[in-house]
C-alpha cells in the first residue's frame, strides 16, 4: 500500500469515526459492522492484506446452503468474528465468520399472506448490530431486537401504523438503520393501493416508538395534515388524487444518519399512483420520489430535494446514500451521494440539502438536464407516454436500485451498478389491460418482452419496437454495466461490461480492488483505479447482493450471500445466469487467499413439458382470464423457468384444488397469499381455463416437429 493510500485510508477510518458505528462500540478494524461497512454507508474496507498483487490466489473457503430458492439480497454484518445476515421473511443468521458453522437462526414465522404485498419478491436487505443486540425487520411489518449471543427475542414492535386487512398494503424488505440511542425503519408498498409512506424511530433498548414522520400528506378531508410538514405538501398533490390508493412514497431502502448533525437521511419512493405530466400542472406530489432529512432528536424535517416532481415513471430516490467529503466550491464539504433511479448522480450539501451537482450516470431520455439553479428536472415530451406507447431510458427497475454502489477515498470515486436499460411504457387506463397490480394504469415492458402482435388483445394496437427506437434516439438494448465515476466532475472513469441488468452490489477495499457478483455466477475482482479485471471466480449460483470483507484470526475473507430474485421476480431466470444453468438454491460463500476451487452445483436436467389436463372454457373465458392473470398473477408466476412455479406445468390436482389455493388460502403457509377480496370463482375459472389454454400451446410446441424434421418427415426428439 502506498503512502497517500494509507493516508487516505486512515482518514476514511476517520470518516467512519466521526459518522460512528452509531450507537455502538467501535468495531475492530477487521469487522464489517454495517451492511455499508462504514456507518457512512461507502461500501469500503480499510483492509489490504488481498491486494492487487495476490488477487490471483484468492479461492474458496466455506460455504453455508441456505433452505431458499428465492432471491438474497443482504449484505452480512461481521462483529468480533460473528456474521449476522438475513434471508427471506426476515430470517437471521449468526454464523462463525471463520468457518460458515451455524451459532443459532431466528425465524420471525411470518404469515403467507404478506407475499402478495411484497412488490419483489420475499427478500431481506440485511440485519442492523449494536451493543450485543441483532436487529431485523420482518417482511410482516414487525421490528425485532435479538440477543446477539443466542437470537433471541429481546423485544418486537409493530412498525405499521395501520392494522388488520390494511397492513397487508406494506412490507418491509429493508434494513434497519442505528441512529444514537433509536433504531430506525420505513416500509414498502408504493407500487400497490393503500399504502402512506413513513418513516419510524424506536428506542433501540425497549422497543417503543419515539416518532413517526409520514413522508406523504392524508387525505384532506379527514381534517387537517396531522403533521407540520405535510401542510405545505398537501397544496402540491392534485385535487383529484385518490387517497384510498395511500399517496405512497414509501422508505423502503435507502438510509443514513451524520451523529454530528444528528440528522436521519431517507429516500422516499414513487406516489401512488404515478401518472405522467403532474410536473408541468404544479402537481409535486411532495414528498414522494425525495431524499429527506429529519432531525432523529425530534422527528421533524430539516430539509429536502425533490428528484423527479411529480413522478410519473416510477423513479424512487430510495438507493443507497453515502455520506463523505469532497471538495466544492474551493474547500471540502459534507455531502450526500447518491447514484439514483432516474439516472442522476446527486451530491447534495447535507447539513442543507442544496444541490451541488446532478449528472447523467446512464443514459436517460425522461429529462434533458437538471437545472443547477431551481435543482428541477428539464422534462422531455419523448418519454410523454401520456401522448402514446414511449421507448424510456430508464426503465421502472431505474438506471441503479438497490444494488450498492461503493465510494473509495483513495480514488475518490464511486462504482455505480448501472441498469442500463428502457421500458416502453404504455397507458393502460383505456386499453383492455386496464389496472395492472404493482404498476397501476402503466406498463413497463423490457425491449425483449415487447411483442406488438402478442400483446395486442392487452393492449391494443402498438407500434413496433424499431419505431420506438428511432423516436428515442437510442438503440433498445438492455444490459448492466460496473462505472466507477467522479463525484466531483460526473465523469465516467472506467466501465465495465456485466452479463445482466440485475448484477450485483460493489465493494471497494485499501487494497485497490473493486468486487462485484453477477448474475451468470462469476465473482469479478477490478482494479480500482482503471477497471481492468484481475481475477474471476466461477461460483455456480446467480450474485445480485453485495459482496462485503472481513477479519478474523489475522485471515481477510471476503464473503457474498447468492441467490437470484428480487426486482426480476416477474422474469424468468435470464438466459446464461447461473440460475438457469444450475438452480436457485441460496448459499453463502466466502473466499480467502490459497483458498480452492469452489464447489459447482450439478446442472439442471431440463424436464420435458407435462401433458396438460382437457381444455376448458370458451375463448371469451380464456381472453378474461389472459387479462386477469396479467392483471394479479404475472407479477410473480411468470412462463419459463423462474424464482417462483410456471403455472403452465401445474398438475391436475393441483389445477383440481385452484380455488381452494387462490380464494381459500390452502397454500398460505408456503407463501401463496390468498386473491378473494378481489377475485370470485367466475374469475378464478376463467384464469383456470386460461393457464391449461397457454400450458397446451407450449406443450403442442415443444413436440411439433423442427423444420429439419419436417424435411426429413420426423417428429422433433425429445
Amino acid at each position: 500500500m502506498t503512502a497517500t493510500r494509507r493516508a487516505l485510508v486512515w482518514m476514511a477510518i476517520g470518516l467512519v469515526g466521526l459518522a460512528g458505528v452509531a450507537g455502538g462500540a467501535m468495531a475492530s478494524q477487521g469487522d464489517w459492522p454495517t451492511i455499508g461497512g462504514t456507518a457512512a454507508g461507502t461500501h469500503y474496507s480499510p483492509l489490504a492484506a488481498i491486494d492487487t498483487h495476490d488477487v490471483a490466489r484468492v479461492g474458496f473457503a466455506w460455504q453455508v446452503r441456505l433452505p431458499t430458492t428465492r432471491g438474497l439480497e443482504a449484505t452480512p454484518v461481521v462483529v468480533d468474528g460473528v456474521m449476522y445476515t438475513s434471508g427471506n421473511w426476515g430470517t437471521v443468521y449468526a454464523l462463525d465468520a471463520a468457518t460458515g458453522r451455524e451459532l443459532w437462526t431466528f425465524d420471525p414465522q411470518v404469515d403467507g399472506q404478506w407475499g402478495r404485498s411484497a412488490c419483489c419478491d420475499v427478500v431481506n436487505r440485511g440485519v442492523a448490530v449494536a451493543d450485543g443486540v441483532v436487529y431485523v425487520a420482518s417482511l410482516d411489518g414487525r421490528l425485532h431486537a435479538l440477543d446477539a449471543a443466542t437470537g433471541k427475542p429481546r423485544w418486537t414492535a409493530n412498525v405499521l401504523p395501520v392494522h388488520g386487512r390494511a397492513a397487508f398494503e406494506y412490507s418491509i424488505t429493508g434494513a434497519p438503520l442505528i441512529a444514537g440511542r433509536l433504531v430506525v425503519i420505513g416500509s414498502g408498498g408504493a407500487d400497490f393501493h393503500g399504502a402512506r409512506g413513513f418513516v419510524a424511530a424506536f428506542d433501540r433498548r425497549t422497543g417503543r416508538l419515539q416518532w413517526r414522520f409520514y413522508t406523504v400528506p392524508r387525505d384532506p378531508a379527514s381534517g387537517p395534515q396531522d403533521q407540520a410538514h405535510l401542510v405545505r405538501a398537501v397544496g402540491t398533490w392534485s385535487r383529484h388524487t385518490d387517497w384510498k390508493d395511500g399517496g405512497g412514497g414509501t422508505v423502503w431502502d435507502g438510509m443514513a444518519y451524520d451523529p454530528t448533525l444528528d440528522l436521519v437521511y431517507v429516500g422516499t419512493a414513487n406516489p401512488s399512483p404515478y401518472v405522467i405530466g403532474k410536473d408541468e400542472r404544479g402537481e409535486d406530489a411532495l414528498y414522494a420520489a425525495s431524499i429527506v432529512a429529519i432531525h432523529a432528536s425530534t422527528g421533524r424535517l430539516a430539509w429536502y430535494y425533490q428528484e423527479v416532481p411529480g413522478d410519473g415513471w416510477d423513479y424512487d430516490a430510495t438507493q443507497d446514500l453515502i455520506l463523505a467529503r469532497l471538495p466544492v466550491e474551493g474547500h471540502e464539504r459534507d455531502v450526500l451521494i447518491q447514484a439514483a433511479k432516474d439516472g442522476f448522480l446527486y451530491v447534495l450539501d447535507r447539513r442543507t440539502g442544496r444541490l451541488l451537482s446532478a449528472r447523467p450516470f446512464a443514459f436517460e431520455n425522461w429529462a434533458r438536464g437538471i437545472d443547477p439553479n431551481t435543482g428541477r428536472p428539464r422534462r422531455n415530451a419523448a418519454a410523454d407516454y401520456d401522448t402514446g406507447p414511449k421507448l424510456v431510458f430508464p426503465g421502472m427497475t431505474g438506471a441503479h436500485s438497490w444494488q450498492a454502489t461503493a465510494y473509495d477515498p483513495a480514488t475518490r470515486l464511486v462504482y455505480v451498478p448501472v441498469i442500463d436499460a428502457p421500458m416502453v411504457y404504455v397507458r393502460t387506463a383505456h386499453r383492455p389491460a386496464g389496472l395492472i397490480q404493482g404498476s397501476f394504469e402503466v406498463a413497463g415492458i423490457f425491449p425483449k418482452d415487447y411483442d406488438p402482435a402478442a400483446m395486442r388483445s392487452l393492449f391494443g394496437p402498438l407500434p413496433s419496437l424499431a419505431q420506438l427506437a428511432r423516436r428515442a434516439g437510442h438503440p433498445a438494448v438492455a444490459r448492466g454495466v460496473l462505472r466507477a465515476i467522479d463525484p466531483r466532475t460526473g465523469r465516467w472513469v472506467w466501465s465495465a461490461d456485466g452479463s445482466d441488468p440485475w448484477d450485483g452490489g460493489a465493494l471497494a477495499t485499501a487494497g485497490g480492488l473493486v468486487v462485484r457478483g453477477d448474475v451468470a455466477g462469476r465473482l469479478d475482482f477490478y482494479a480500482a483505479d482503471s477497471g481492468r479485471l484481475l481475477r474471476r471466480i466461477e461460483t455456480g449460483s446467480s450474485i445480485i447482493a453485495a459482496p462485503m470483507t472481513y477479519r478474523v484470526r489475522g485471515v481477510q475473507y471476503v464473503a457474498v450471500m447468492a441467490g437470484y430474485g428480487g426486482g426480476t421476480l416477474a422474469d424468468p431466470f435470464p438466459a446464461g445466469s447461473a440460475a438457469r444453468k444450475y438452480g436457485n438454491a441460496g448459499r453463502i460463500l466466502a473466499f480467502k487467499l490459497g483458498g480452492g476451487a469452489v464447489p459447482i452445483p450439478a446442472p439442471l436436467v431440463p424436464a420435458p413439458f407435462p401433458q396438460p389436463p382437457p381444455r376448458r372454457g370458451t375463448a371469451a373465458e380464456v381472453h378474461a382470464g389472459a387479462v386477469l392473470y396479467d392483471r394479479y398473477c404475472s407479477r410473480c408466476h411468470v412462463f419459463g423457468r423462474g424464482v417462483l412455479p410456471d403455472l403452465r406445468r401445474v398438475s391436475g390436482a393441483t389445477l383440481g384444488d385452484f380455488d381452494r389455493i387462490v380464494l381459500d388460502g390452502a397454500l398460505r403457509p408456503l407463501g401463496m397469499a390468498r386473491w378473494d377480496d378481489v377475485l370470485d370463482r367466475h374469475q378464478a375459472d376463467a384464469i383456470q381455463a386460461y393457464l391449461i389454454d397457454a400450458a397446451w400451446q407450449a406443450y403442442d410446441a415443444e413436440r411439433a416437429p423442427s423444420p429439419q424434421a419436417r424435411r426429413n418427415g420426423t417428429r422433433k426428439s425429445k
